[in-house]
């Protein structure tokens, strides 16, 4: 029996803590807050989007940052293991649009119940309202670099006291909701370590825009439109869904998932002009919507142009898209030229607004960036430069697109992590 602690009680940490006392070893786990899960509490709008029920080549497709490190953990332990898990401890499933996973009940506190009861059934001891300030690295002396011969031995928590460790599991989160608790605690203990940290960023976030005509816009939502963002010709994302105007900007699923493109993209460019294009109307070429909005103005020749736009899109829309097109509100149909009317069918195809940058930590739904998995086993989770010391879910410098993708990244790593360290590993 090895004596393991795990730090974070967050999905990654649970459920690492889990697989580890499962292995038959004594395990801790420390969480800063006043109860297990409080950031899995609030997630999915505290329905809890578990997982998504999607194939293995589907997930890997909404992988936006190092897919490739998390083979080994996701093909042992992948969606229909956690179905399992949970549905083997008395939580009930269900499917939702887009193959998303939550339970039954739309209560993520029952989720975080099911947890907790097989955490009591194992004897895993829990330690909250306490802070890890620190870890115990000690080191040979053989290697100046703090590779193969460092070795962790135990950390220190929020009194300076010392409890001592065969093995340590890490899964304290990123940056993202810090209000949860989710303040970066685990990256200074890895930085600290000699782990390189990418830098984190905000992802899965509301963007800002420039144009002040988004503000009047604010409420606004839009179905089944298209987003292109490009950095000068260059296409970082482009889908069809749904988005919404904010007083700030846009948000909104698709501006969500393109969020996570931005931020990668700026990371590694220095650009100054970045541009979201929306197609209002997607499902028509150029040539069929002008087509069609020449019929609407031969059957309304003598209407004004801001008048016979109620077929056409949502009435919010209206005196923005007039404004843009340079019409005059209170202009005729029958003296609108083709010029002027080709515009207008290129504004409502090519939406264009300029992006200058994201919201905060205190508005993402998760980090991007990390520990560089370069210097992670992804085998075992186990650090290559500290012995016996391992790592699990966000603070690992791997993120996902929104649809139950990236708890299903924390239950695979914390999984992973858990036999790791308990010394059973996945085939």
């Amino acid at each position: 029996m090895q004596n393991i602690i795990v730090v974070g009680g967050g999905p990654a940490g649970m459920m690492a803590a889990i697989t580890a006392a499962e292995a038959g070893n004594q395990v801790l786990l420390i969480e800063k807050n006043e109860k297990l899960g409080k950031k899995l509490f609030i997630t999915g709008k505290g329905r809890c989007n578990i997982t998504n029920n999607c194939t293995n080549e589907e997930f890997f497709a909404n992988i936006v940052t190092n897919h490739k490190f998390l083979y080994r953990a996701y093909l042992g332990y992948d969606n229909l293991k956690v179905q399992e898990f949970f549905a083997a401890n008395g939580l009930k499933l269900k499917i939702e649009r887009g193959n998303r996973i939550f339970p039954v009940s739309d209560h993520s506190s029952d989720v975080i119940a099911a947890l907790k009861k097989v955490l009591t059934r194992l004897g895993v001891e829990i330690l909250l309202n306490t802070t890890v300030t620190g870890i115990k690295v000690d080191d040979t002396g053989i290697d100046e670099k703090k590779t193969e011969d460092s070795i962790i031995t135990g950390v220190i928590i929020n009194n300076n006291k010392y409890f001592a460790a065969d093995k340590v599991i890490i899964a304290s989160g990123g940056i993202s909701y810090p209000a949860t608790g989710s303040t970066g605690d685990g990256l200074r203990y890895a930085e600290a370590a000699g782990h390189k940290i990418i830098t984190p960023v905000p992802a899965l976030v509301p963007l800002v825009v420039k144009e002040p005509w988004c503000k009047e816009l604010q409420g606004l939502a839009l179905k089944n439109i298209t987003v292109v963002i490009k950095a000068q010709a260059k296409v970082l994302y482009k889908e069809f869904g749904e988005m919404m105007f904010t007083h700030f900007g846009i948000s909104g699923p698709l501006i969500l998932s393109a969020s996570s493109f931005y931020a990668k993209y700026i990371s590694k460019k220095d650009t100054s002009l970045i541009t979201i294009a929306i197609d209002l109307k997607p499902a028509l070429s150029f040539e069929q919507l002008d087509k069609r909005i020449l019929r609407d103005f031969e059957a309304n020749k003598n209407k004004n142009i801001k008048n016979i736009l109620g077929g056409l899109l949502p009435a919010k829309l209206h005196s923005v898209i007039i404004k843009l097109s340079d019409l005059a509100p209170d202009k005729k149909i029958n003296e609108i030229t083709k010029e002027e009317r080709q515009n207008f069918v290129k504004l409502l195809k090519n939406l264009e607004m300029t992006i200058t940058g994201s919201r905060g930590f205190d508005e993402a739904i998760i980090t991007q960036g990390g520990i560089n998995v370069k210097d992670i086993d992804p085998a075992t989770m186990e650090s290559k430069l500290v012995k016996n010391l391992y790592f699990a879910g966000e603070m690992i410098d791997t993120d996902a697109l929104t649809g139950g993708y990236n708890l299903q990244i924390a239950w695979s790593t914390g999984y992973l992590a858990g036999r790791g360290a308990g010394g059973e590993l996945c085939e």
